[in-house]
């Protein structure tokens, strides 16, 4: 008899996944007939592995195909259900811990050369005296520079555990040997909140990156700061995030409702509802508010967004969320990988369901929906998802709100296509305006140092002639002159050069204030509470 390997991987999925809850089966009561099928259903199974361990024509490795099969398997559950192998784990999960092992820099390649672009205050290389602009020439004796290193090669070599040393030699301009430091890893903290600045007067700015552990605390620090600088309005900026920790966004939340108001449900075949409501510990009840969101703000984000709408508690601009609502539960095995498997639903106050429709076993084409929207012109007008009367629900003080998938805002703001054109387009995919702006810096860094803030430096750089020097650069690279375009784009181009520029110098607290010049959906936000 002969077995065909395709079959392989679902037979050996299959086995794994049932021994995963063969603890439960076998505790259970053994007259129950559900349980005694199941058991047999899994020696069957045990006696097909067995026979194809022993028979099959060739050697094969279990452990193979079980890696191999198990992501097939989950693949045909529901789009977020997954197996994270092992040596993935640990990356997955440092960016939800808010922290990793290291030596606490930021760096970028640029013409096959390790270049520092900022050190983590308080990190280890920043104790030690590295520098911005420095070069990585070596480490542990090994040259990195000129071989085409990659960004994950030079991680690999940089990570390490806490209190383990590695030696980096450095080339740092006006210097004609290398520096040598031998730096001794330490636990670098990763930031959730990018920024947290007051607009004007009374408006607060605070972006929200992920909901990781430690963005509690963070948010909390940053809104008590701007409180302290008059703050009485306050914009949360969720675009882009893609979610987190769902007791990070539920904390957050409370901060902003009334004592035992519902912020968030959950729900699902095999587990009863669970009920998230508000305290009366919040430091911003008396703060209006008002949330940014677009299509790739998911999960957590949409938890937020949905409970501040379903509340009547603050306003929701942008475009439709991603539409994630799906609860997974983390389920460790014995080498160390891990099973996400969906094991209920969210749903906001009002009742919706925040999960956008899928197809079992079809994630492609789960992928695929936000490029659908952009097709159908999602992104330039609103959803018409609102003409369907089943999907509508009502808020606390009986406004219509919209479920189908994802948190449908209050204004809609289009993608903003002005000003946008075939040239920056180009420059843009090539990444060249940060790259004009990291050698911009990297050559005048000496002279830049004397700026305290961003708005010495925009001062500045407003004069600098900046869009002049880009294009010189840009034809350099290939991208050929189209003054009528670059005369359209101008504004944009300009803009973005000096907020890169800024970023090198002054990380987010530079680059978010100067591109809010061209922030259509943050000036709105500021034009609604500016007009309460």
């Amino acid at each position: 008899m002969k077995i065909k390997s395709a079959l392989l991987p679902i037979i050996f999925s299959l086995l794994i996944i049932l021994g995963i809850f063969l603890g439960r089966i076998l505790d259970s009561d053994e007259s129950n007939s559900s349980s005694s099928l199941l058991v047999k259903k899994y020696h069957k199974l045990t006696s097909v592995l067995g026979y194809i361990e022993s028979e099959y024509v060739d050697e094969i490795s279990s452990n193979e195909l079980i890696e191999k099969s198990l992501p097939f398997i989950l693949e045909n559950l529901d789009p977020h259900s997954v197996y994270i192998p092992a040596k993935e784990l640990m990356g997955l999960n440092e960016s939800l811990e808010g922290n990793f092992d290291g030596i606490g820099v930021q760096f970028n390649i640029q013409h096959d050369t390790i270049i520092v672009i900022s050190t983590v205050s308080g990190g280890p290389s920043e104790k030690l005296g590295i520098m911005a602009g420095d070069r990585i020439v070596k480490i542990d004796d090994t040259l990195v520079a000129g071989i085409k290193i990659t960004n994950n090669q030079v991680l690999k070599k940089l990570k390490g555990l806490k209190g383990t040393k590695v030696k980096v030699s450095i080339h740092r301009n006006k210097f004609p040997e290398l520096i040598d430091f031998i730096i001794t890893r330490d636990v670098i903290p990763l930031y959730s909140v990018d920024v947290a600045y007051m607009i004007d007067e009374k408006i607060g700015y605070v972006k929200i990156s992920s909901f990781a552990a430690t963005t509690y605390q963070e948010f909390k620090k940053a809104v008590l700061r701007l409180q302290k600088q008059n703050m009485k309005k306050l914009i949360v900026d969720l675009r882009g995030n893609g979610g987190g920790y769902l007791d990070a966004a539920t904390k957050i939340t409370d901060e902003f409702l009334e004592d035992k108001k519902l912020i968030v449900y959950t729900e699902g075949k095999s587990r009863p509802k669970t009920v998230t409501y508000s305290t009366s510990r919040g430091y911003c009840h008396e703060t209006e508010i008002v949330v940014l969101i677009d299509e790739w703000s998911a999960s957590a984000s949409e938890i937020f967004a949905g409970a501040i709408q379903d509340n009547d508690r603050g306003t929701i601009i942008g475009r439709r969320s991603f539409g994630k609502g799906l609860v997974q539960e983390q389920t460790m095995l014995p080498d160390g990988s891990a099973l996400r498997l969906t094991i209920a639903r969210y749903y906001t106050p009002s009742g919706r369901s925040i999960q956008k429709p899928y197809e079992h076993g079809n994630i492609n084409k789960y992928n695929e929906e936000i490029v659908e929207r952009y097709v159908h012109g999602e992104f330039s007008e609103k959803d018409s998802i609102k003409n369907t009367d089943s999907l509508k629900y009502h808020t606390t003080k009986g406004r219509t709100v919209y479920g189908g998938g994802g948190i449908m805002p209050d204004i809609f703001i289009p993608v903003d296509t002005l000003g946008w054109t075939p040239y920056l387009s180009e420059v843009s995919n090539k990444g060249l305006v940060y790259q004009f702006a990291f050698e911009y810096v990297d050559e005048n860094r000496d002279f830049l140092s004397k700026f305290n803030d961003y708005k010495e430096l925009d001062e500045f750089l407003n004069k600098a002639h900046l869009v002049n020097q880009f294009i010189l650069f840009a034809e350099n690279k290939g991208v050929t002159k189209k003054y009528k375009e670059i005369k359209t784009s101008e504004f944009i181009i300009k803009t973005q050069i000096k907020a890169y520029i800024a970023r090198n110098l002054f990380d987010n607290d530079g680059f978010y204030p100067i591109m809010r010049e061209v922030d259509i959906p943050l000036k709105r936000a500021i034009e609604v509470l500016t007009s309460k």
